[in-house]
């Protein structure tokens, strides 16, 4: 069964939500000024959120110095800035209304027992509410098909049939799946701009929104900024803090984004002029862009 998704036009309202596992880095402001560009060129609302569910490595510190390096760069959040930690509540109401829907089961696999099929989840497994479990999303065997403004048109055949993604897990923090999805649809975000690492989290986010009800946000992927060995650049590879308010650095990351500017005076005007710039169309089809040699002190 094929589910095509289309998403109701309206107002614009987009956003970015970093998680504080760090400091910013040169591929998130690649990231934080797309979401921002596009939704200024539609004269919309840019909100900022803060993504720290997983209280295991996400520091209230990392989201402060976050923050204030978005602040520096003169990128400022419309709205107040939501904290996912805030809302646990939340989530365990929408978990337990996937609980009432029967599409969420418990789960007491381990790691090991997992690493035995490759990672993913078997089709059933016998777990009980009675030891430690995470809950997990029901498999489907919906296909999904999603135009993208940048990839082109995505169909997504065995996501669902193949994987069932942890909601919360066994310590107790729920998942940036579950999260994503309630708080986009709470604060009325109806476009996204993110990164190409997220493809593969596209599936699973536009069928919870299906199950809850809910019309799914227009969605585009741009390219990931990657080192010289293809990994993306994320906190995870090292990837280092940029310096705060440094117009080279904010020049170089909008070259990524297919906008050169001719030697703005400060961040303010190159912000203008790169609003006026940013068209996303230049970026179609392209899934990765390689740091460039004179990039590398950024990480």
């Amino acid at each position: 069964m094929s589910h095509h998704v289309t998403p109701t036009p309206t107002l614009y309202r987009g956003r970015f939500a970093p998680s504080p596992t760090g400091p910013l880095h040169f591929g998130s402001l690649v990231s934080a000024l797309a979401s921002y560009l596009d939704a200024k060129k539609h004269q919309g609302c840019w909100i900022i959120r803060i993504e720290d569910v997983d209280g295991t490595r996400c520091k209230p510190v990392f989201a402060e110095q976050i923050l204030e390096t978005l602040n520096s760069y003169q990128l400022f959040s419309d709205e107040p800035v939501r904290t996912q930690s805030h809302h646990t509540d939340t989530y365990e109401q929408h978990l337990q209304h996937l609980k009432d829907q029967h599409q969420a089961f418990p789960c007491n696999c381990t790691r090991q027992s997992l690493a035995q099929s490759a990672g993913n989840h078997p089709l059933e497994c016998d777990s009980t509410t009675a030891e430690p479990h995470s809950w997990r999303l029901k498999p489907s065997d919906l296909v999904y098909q999603y135009k993208d403004e940048i990839q082109g048109t995505l169909v997504f055949t065995d996501d669902l049939k193949n994987n069932s993604p942890v909601l919360k897990r066994k310590d107790g923090y729920f998942s940036y799946q579950i999260a994503v999805v309630v708080d986009d649809h709470l604060q009325n975000i109806n476009h996204l701009v993110r990164g190409a690492d997220l493809i593969e989290t596209t599936a699973q986010q536009l069928h919870l929104y299906h199950l809850f009800g809910w019309t799914p946000p227009s969605i585009c992927h741009i390219p990931l900024i990657t080192n010289d060995v293809g990994d993306k650049i994320s906190k995870q590879n090292h990837a280092k803090a940029i310096p705060n308010g440094d117009l080279p650095t904010l020049l170089r990351a909008l070259h990524y984004l297919k906008i050169d500017l001719n030697q703005p005076k400060n961040i303010h005007e190159a912000l203008t002029l790169a609003i006026k710039a940013w068209n996303p169309s230049q970026l179609t089809g392209i899934q990765s862009s390689p740091l460039e040699e004179q990039d590398l002190p950024l990480i």
